[in-house]
């Protein structure tokens, strides 16, 4: 990559929608064979942007170039996935290739050449006479993909590509845009995943239409000035209620936020943020289990940057209007035993075992297609079992009656919201399904409201919110009758981690009431948060345990490596290794060896040997999302 390799130039790009101005004069350029990350909250200006990059929307003002032409001239040289799947779901991924290539006049020998190359690539091979509407979420996306690739662009736009996908297919997909990346496609991706921003080779943060700042993950962290300490101790509600009362100038704690089984404390000097954390903690006779200095996140960059511009929900405490405690936090709110569920021949559900208690959050992991949903939907009433008990609130046979219903909520994977209806209008229809009395709603509604941004906006047709907006509105909706047992399927998927984080603080703040809550998602990151988890395959829960017990079982050892070849390395180490073990994580390597004395020195003389110098080789700690990835490998092979 030089720098005068730039394929994509941006002068002061302005567009306008009637008095709203969506882009307000930005300006960057990208590199060819470069991974350009756009992140920011919804609303920010990142689709409009793509719009406009893909030559299907005219800026009002400003200068873009694609390859040195105008974007509408450059369309044929440019594969764009838009946020909503661009496919057709009663064609069959064959179908499916040809219909694009036709659209995109490649030649006949071409595209049996190059089908058979991106479907290699993404393992797509055996299902290619399957109907594109029979697939997972991220088998779609994969095909998406494949299809953007077909016409071999030399420009990639893909805006939000892994919403909705589990971690090992997003896994999968960016190793496969790291592959074509080095193949010299320039990719410009916008993710709300942090944790998968930080493969870009270059990141810009936007914020109400303006790019606020832009470089490598490296230097927006050094830019940060901040240090983040891992905090972990059995009193974790207290110890963030400590860590954030009384806090002035003279702190050296700028943010506290919960994680399952840790708080992370971004501090400004990691010795005195330390020894502030231990003499709070020793006034309120708090110990602490082990204090621990470790790199801040993209996501801590973010959100700080956000909060400075001034984009920080305020934490509103949501109107209880119900006297009553709720049960002890001894008494199991949910719970399965020996749950199956066959459709057919199919066995969706097989030997499901698992208590929540109240207070408790309970995370249920797995890929798509494990059996998340369909457990959900039985444990709600909404599917009877083919075997198997359940309890719920203490009641095992008439799930469905109107009394169990009123203290359940539920908020489902695709939205429970009607696009047709105001946004007012959903939360009075919810209002009135629940039974929340009538006197106590507009309290209810505002409280929505207020917590989504939506003051003055809930006239708004529901259908023409950002599907983050959306999400959020969907959570209100599915909390405010106060049921004392909440499910949640996937509810941040595609929200903006500012937003995200503000609906775990809702989430938590339940918790600690007593409520208890089920939730999935395909964040990991955000799995963190759970007291306790399951993880799915193939229908059965193969572990359960706290996130520090799952990371901490995990065989062998994660390394770290970095290498002035990553993608070489990479393609190299996965001839000798399961390519699951291998991945890219933007200048480094990560790579899992169950026998790491006798490996590591294998490792490093297949690299050498091949010319590929090593710069750094280190252990680090399992993430949940390597401990997710490593135990659903593990159990497919046994």
């Amino acid at each position: 990559m030089h720098e005068n390799d730039e394929v994509i130039q941006v002068q002061g790009l302005l567009k306008r929608y009637g008095k709203l101005v969506a882009v307000k004069g930005i300006d960057f350029s990208v590199r060819q064979g470069e991974i350009f990350g756009l992140i920011g909250p919804d609303g920010a200006g990142k689709t409009t942007t793509f719009h406009i990059l893909a030559g299907v929307m005219e800026a009002t003002s400003g200068n873009v170039q694609i390859l040195g032409k105008l974007p509408r001239d450059a369309r044929l040289s440019t594969g764009y996935l838009t946020q909503q799947f661009s496919l057709y779901l009663d064609l069959s991924i064959d179908e499916n290739l040809r219909y694009t290539a036709g659209l995109r006049q490649v030649p006949e020998p071409l595209f049996y050449q190059r089908r058979a190359k991106y479907l290699k690539l993404m393992d797509l091979e055996r299902f290619s006479d399957r109907l594109a509407g029979r697939l997972s979420g991220g088998m779609k996306q994969k095909l998406a993909l494949c299809c953007a690739l077909i016409s071999q662009p030399k420009i990639l736009l893909l805006d939000e590509p892994t919403t909705g996908v589990d971690p090992i297919s997003r896994r999968e997909f960016w190793d496969v845009l790291a592959a074509i990346s080095s193949e010299g496609v320039t990719v410009v991706i916008a993710t709300p995943y942090l944790d998968e921003a930080e493969r870009c080779h270059r990141i810009a943060l936007m914020h109400e239409g303006e790019i606020k700042q832009i470089g490598t993950l490296s230097q927006l962290r050094e830019s940060l000035g901040l240090q983040r300490l891992e905090v972990r101790t059995d009193r974790l509600a207290l110890a963030e209620a400590v860590l954030t009362s009384n806090r002035d100038r003279a702190t050296s704690i700028v943010d506290v936020q919960t994680f399952g089984d840790r708080l992370d404390v971004l501090v400004k000097d990691a010795s005195a943020g330390e020894a502030e954390v231990r003499k709070r903690f020793r006034q309120q006779q708090i110990t602490p289990d082990r204090i621990q200095v470790v790199p801040p996140t993209l996501e801590n960059v973010f959100v700080t940057r956000l909060r400075e511009y001034g984009d920080n929900p305020e934490s509103i405490p949501f109107p209880r209007s119900k006297s009553e405690n709720l049960p002890s936090h001894l008494n199991v709110a949910i719970g399965a035993r020996s749950l199956k569920k066959v459709f057919g021949d199919f066995h969706a559900v097989e030997e499901v075992t698992l208590e929540v208690r109240y207070g408790e959050i309970y995370g249920l992991l797995g890929a798509n297609g494990a059996g998340k949903t369909t457990t959900i939907k039985m444990l709600c009433g909404l599917l009877d079992p083919t075997a198997g008990a359940i309890s719920v609130a203490g009641e095992t046979r008439n799930l469905r009656s109107t009394q169990v219903r009123q203290r359940i909520g539920y908020m489902s994977q695709k939205f429970t919201l009607y696009d047709d209806l105001s946004i007012v209008e959903n939360l009075e229809f919810y209002c009135g399904v629940y039974g929340v009395p009538r006197r106590l709603r507009r309290t209810k509604i505002d409280w929505v409201l207020a917590t989504c941004g939506l003051e003055g906006k809930e006239n708004m047709i529901t259908g023409q919110l950002p599907g983050g907006w959306k999400q959020r509105v969907a959570f209100g909706a599915s909390v405010m009758h106060e049921p004392e047992i909440l499910f949640l399927d996937e509810p941040t998927s595609g929200v903006d981690p500012l937003a995200r984080r503000q609906l775990w603080r809702s989430i938590n703040e339940f918790a600690r009431q007593g409520m208890a809550i089920l939730v999935t998602t395909h964040y990991l990151e955000e799995a963190e948060q759970c007291n306790r988890m399951g993880l799915m395959v193939a229908g059965e829960i193969v572990v359960q345990g706290s996130p520090s017990e799952i990371k901490a079982s995990q065989p062998g050892q994660l390394l770290e490596v970095v290498t002035n070849r990553t993608q070489e390395a990479s393609n190299l180490l996965k001839t000798h290794l399961s390519s699951w073990r291998v991945s890219i994580f933007g200048d480094r390597l990560h790579l899992v060896l169950d026998y790491p004395d006798k490996e590591v020195p294998e490792v490093r003389s297949l690299l050498e040997t091949a010319g590929i110098k090593i710069h750094s080789l280190r252990s680090i700690p399992f993430s949940l999302e390597d401990a997710f990835i490593g135990l659903v490998q593990r159990t497919q092979q046994r």
